[in-house]
């Protein structure tokens, strides 16, 4: 999925907060679209972008004590677990969902193979009543004792009788339940019309274990089997669901069976949605479904849909197995997305545009979580990982396909200006201890949920863009076609990858593929000798292990003495105790470049240190070309005083990529202790003369933190030279903007940000032409036409006056527009008002003027406000959420992420400390927590006397 928390995403603007990567997963939880940009625009003005993660809770695999049933009986199974002795077939399921009673009832009938003598079946059931259950066996229907153990969300059928190994039986379960209240299971959403008419629709999010919470059944992704589903409705309702509808009546919808799939992708709608549909090349028809009044917004979708799905068809040579892909924005959906097969799910800013209205990032964050969901379809539903512990498998490949596929289908958006972001965003996490591998065990449903986060998905992508960097793009295309042809309708684990990826040119399945294929595997046979990244000489299992079973990643230290390059590596660890970086070694495919020559060389460094010697003396060395390896680089001795002089004299002579992966190593060197910061600091004066998106968003990304820190230690004096010295370094670049929506995509995106950042420094030229055009919007009744990528700039200027906040309100209140809204809601979070901004978090819980998916953005947009990150804390505490919610994490790491005191970090540890198990205080987010704001506290101890130093004699040299 996409919170794109595909993930948390951000709002189509950029601006809205991460909703990571897509279904409940990351969720991540945007207002609006995901887009690689995001993060780094939000930081922009609202400072460090959070990470959503999990926590990590000890082992609950198996009961401590003997399990009791809820009636008191013996449990018969102690496992978090199913048992394999029976597994699932064929699911008849029939339900009638209530919208008036917001109730729903059902018989689900389970068609079981088993493999072992039993009297016993375990599956999973959560929060339904059970009113009836029978076996059918060939010698006739018998009822079965039900008994239920809710800690593990298990049922025990028990039968009195014995089920013999292969056989086939099947049993049928009536079961009743209400609407969830909540954004997961089969949970009811609503909308206001234009009219202020409030329709309620109920629609499902099963990923990653709430499937159990609609209907009974073997809630895990290895227990695939088929489904067959009838929907009762009213008349005045349609249903969608997974498959093509057979048969339709006044009351029952009945749905062809599906594929052979897991349960967390099931899915279907009972709604008043209307569609729009199209048919892609290969037959497939692609449906848009929407609310009646914004059906209008639909068009741009359904073309991307049919686009890319035919891309992957050919891309992947595997056809796309099911008659109809239908896509649905849903009113209230806590993450950015859901995969469900035939049926993805969107957020309506995920999904909905206005050419009119929508802004350069709202259709690249539209393309890109539409392009992860359908990549979905072959990586994690074709084939899907055994366990949630390999969750990569899934989330790692559709973030990285959403580039592959983007870069070929929709060249205009330059999604290639984006990626660099995601490896930065993944870093910021794994940086921690309190890290994880991307592969790591996983057992109850908490922690789970935790899996979907920046490691999942951004390390996830970056590690796959780094192999197929490594393989070359074709070996790595022919082994991932290898990996799906292999095993279509199957689970699997990392290894079942390396395999096939190991050997590409030695498989039966070249002589059925491509003929692009075969001939890239001839002409490599005829060369003499193979390079170190040819492929077929490769242990791939032995490298990629190192990076997906040991969490973090390496530091590269380059020393270069003459014509030797001398070699180490250790993880990259933010912290003062130097035993945690020990025991890490990685196989790094390095690559490098020099002043000499832009000729890439590799080397696969093994070991922990290593020796390169080079054809002549160079003026510098440059490596992890493009950053294209997921590490860092420290160039120690005279490396980074000779990398400041070339980006001073010829900055053009590195890629963009290449530059910014130096700002970004070497500001996050400060933290370690490596390099010193006024080094840092100069080299970020190159900046002045910078034009490139990524290099500078990095720029602001890692100078704007800084003064985010000082604003919470009451340091204005210092906190404004800061903000000065930012406004100077990018005055040239700003005042070049246009205010207008002319140029590319990314130039689009860049003068959003660069305006948004100077309007909200209260840049004289910026905030005057911002309040001259929000005045003559507010005078014609918000009816005139703003260029699209100001409005964020605009708005937030706005914002700043009761009588502007109250007109953006009114606006906010009435727009049908998805990403207009966001948009307001973000500038509105800025306000120096704290009532307005108390009002604002009060409103999104409550959930009626302001949708409470949308609280997380709220709350963590207010954290980021000067005027309200005490406010954010303080809600946080008063209205500690439900363990179980994803948004938990996003919520802590986003409120407190910027806090640089021991008085706060105290406050923050007494609360933490204060709750159990049960409401949290094992979640990986706490520590993240703690970790961070220790660093901060350590970065502020050492270098606030050099950052003070460093700008006074910057002002006296100027």
């Amino acid at each position: 999925m996409q919170y794109s928390f595909d993930g948390f995403t951000f709002t189509s603007d950029l601006f809205a907060l991460k909703l990571r990567a897509e279904d409940d997963k990351v969720r991540r939880f945007s207002s609006s679209t995901v887009t690689m940009l995001a993060p780094l625009l939000f930081l922009l003005v609202f400072a460090l972008v959070p990470h959503s993660f999990g926590a990590q809770l000890p082992n609950q695999n198996q009961a401590k004590e003997p399990p009791v049933a809820a009636n008191g009986q013996p449990f018969p199974w102690d496992r978090m677990r199913l048992p394999k002795t029976v597994t699932p077939l064929h699911y008849d399921l029939s339900i009638h969902p209530n919208l008036t009673t917001l109730d729903f009832s059902g018989v689900v009938r389970i068609e079981l193979d088993v493999h072992e003598d039993t009297s016993t079946v375990i599956l999973h059931s959560k929060q339904l009543q059970i009113s009836g259950a029978l076996l059918m066996a060939p010698e006739g229907v018998k009822p079965l004792q039900v008994l239920e153990y809710p800690r593990f969300h298990q049922l025990a059928l028990l039968s009195d009788s014995v089920l013999t190994k292969g056989r086939k039986y099947e049993v049928q379960l009536e079961f009743a339940a209400n609407l969830s209240d909540s954004f997961h299971g089969f949970y009811k959403s609503s909308y206001r019309t234009s009219s202020g008419e409030v329709r309620v629709l109920a629609s499902t999010q099963f990923e990653a274990t709430f499937a159990r919470g609609a209907f009974p059944c073997f809630d895990e992704p290895a227990f695939k089997a088929n489904f067959t589903i009838r929907i009762v409705r009213e008349p005045r309702h349609i249903t969608i669901s997974n498959m093509p509808k057979v048969s339709g009546g006044l009351l029952e919808d009945h749905f062809d069976t599906t594929v052979k799939m897991s349960t967390y992708l099931v899915a279907y709608i009972v709604s008043d949605f209307l569609s729009v549909s199209k048919t892609t090349k290969h037959g497939v028809e692609i449906s848009v479904y929407a609310v009646p009044e914004k059906i209008d917004q639909t068009a741009f979708a359904l073309d991307a849909a049919v686009k890319l799905l035919d891309f992957y068809d050919d891309y992947f040579d595997i056809p796309y197995p099911l008659p109809k892909q239908d896509l649905a924005a849903i009113p209230d959906f806590q993450s950015g997305a859901m995969e469900n097969w035939g049926l993805t799910t969107y957020r309506e800013t995920g999904l909905l545009f206005d050419p009119d209205r929508s802004s350069a990032s709202d259709k690249l964050g539209i393309t890109k979580v539409i392009a992860h969901e359908l990549a979905h379809q072959w990586f994690g539903n074709l084939v899907t990982m055994e366990w949630w512990n390999d969750l990569w498998l899934n989330e790692g490949f559709a973030k990285f396909m959403e580039y592959i596929s983007l870069d070929i289908t929709y060249p205009e958006l330059q999604v290639d200006d984006f990626f660099l972001g995601k490896c930065f965003e993944a870093m910021e996490v794994d940086s921690l201890s309190s890290s994880h591998p991307v592969s790591t065990p996983v057992e109850n449903p908490t922690q789970i949920q935790e899996m979907f986060d920046d490691v999942s998905y951004d390390k996830g992508a970056c590690i796959l863009n780094m192999l197929r960097d490594f393989l070359t793009p074709e070996a790595f295309e022919i082994g991932i076609i290898r990996y799906l042809k292999r095993y279509s309708y199957q689970n699997t684990v990392n290894s079942h990858l390396w395999e096939s990826l190991t050997n590409i040119c030695e498989s039966d399945d070249l002589v059925e593929g491509r003929m692009e294929h075969r001939e890239f595997c001839s002409k490599r046979k005829l060369q003499s000798g193979t390079s170190w990244h040819s492929g077929d000489e490769l242990d791939v299992r032995a490298i990629m292990d190192t990076w997906t079973l040991q969490e973090g990643f390496p530091l590269l230290t380059v020393e270069v003495r003459g014509r030797e390059v001398r070699l180490s590596q250790e993880r990259f660890l933010k912290t003062n105790d130097p035993s945690l970086t020990e025991g890490f070694l990685w196989q790094i495919p390095l690559t490098y470049m020099t002043s000499a020559s832009s000729t890439i060389h590799r080397f696969l460094l093994k070991t922990k240190t290593g020796v390169l010697y080079l054809p002549e003396e160079v003026d510098w060395v440059k490596f992890n070309v493009d950053m294209s390896g997921y590490y860092m680089v420290h160039y120690a001795g005279d490396g980074w005083n000779s990398i400041i002089k070339v980006l001073q004299h010829n900055h053009t002579a590195l890629t963009s990529n290449d530059r910014a992966s130096l700002i970004q190593n070497v500001f996050q060197l400060v933290s370690v202790g490596k390099v010193r910061l006024d080094t840092a600091l100069e080299l970020s004066l190159y900046l002045s003369r910078e034009t490139e998106i990524m290099a500078v968003t990095q720029g602001f990304g890692e100078l704007v933190p800084l003064y985010k820190l000082m604003e919470k230690r009451d340091m204005a004096a210092l906190e404004n030279q800061m903000k000065g010295y930012i406004v100077d370094l990018f005055r040239g670049l700003i005042d070049r903007q246009e205010w207008t929506d002319s140029g590319s995509v990314s130039e689009r995106v860049l003068r959003s940000y660069l305006l948004l950042f100077a309007c909200v420094r209260k840049y004289p030229p910026c905030l005057n032409k911002a309040t001259q055009l929000f005045n003559q919007w507010k005078d014609s009744d918000g009816n005139m036409s703003l260029p699209v990528d100001i409005t964020m700039a605009v708005f937030i200027t706005g914002a700043q006056t009761a009588e502007g906040w109250d007109f953006l309100f009114e606006k906010y209140r009435h727009s049908m527009q998805t990403s207009v809204r966001s948009r307001m809601k973000t500038a509105m979070a800025w306000s120096p008002r704290k009532d307005k901004l108390q009002w604002m978090m009060e409103q999104s819980l409550h959930g009626e003027v302001m949708k409470t998916q949308d609280l997380p953005d709220v709350v963590v947009s207010i954290s980021k406000n000067p005027h309200g990150y005490k406010l954010a804390w303080d809600f946080l505490r008063a209205h500690w959420f439900d363990l179980g919610s994803s948004t938990i994490s996003y919520l802590v790491t986003g409120v407190t992420n910027q806090y640089s005191t021991t008085e706060m970090l105290d406050e923050i540890r007494s609360f933490f400390g204060s709750l159990t198990e049960e409401t949290g205080s094992e979640m990986r987010c706490i520590q993240q927590t703690y970790e961070t704001i220790e660093d901060n506290i350590r970065w502020m101890d050492k270098n606030l006397p050099l950052l003070q130093a460093w700008l006074n004699k910057r002002k006296l040299n100027v």
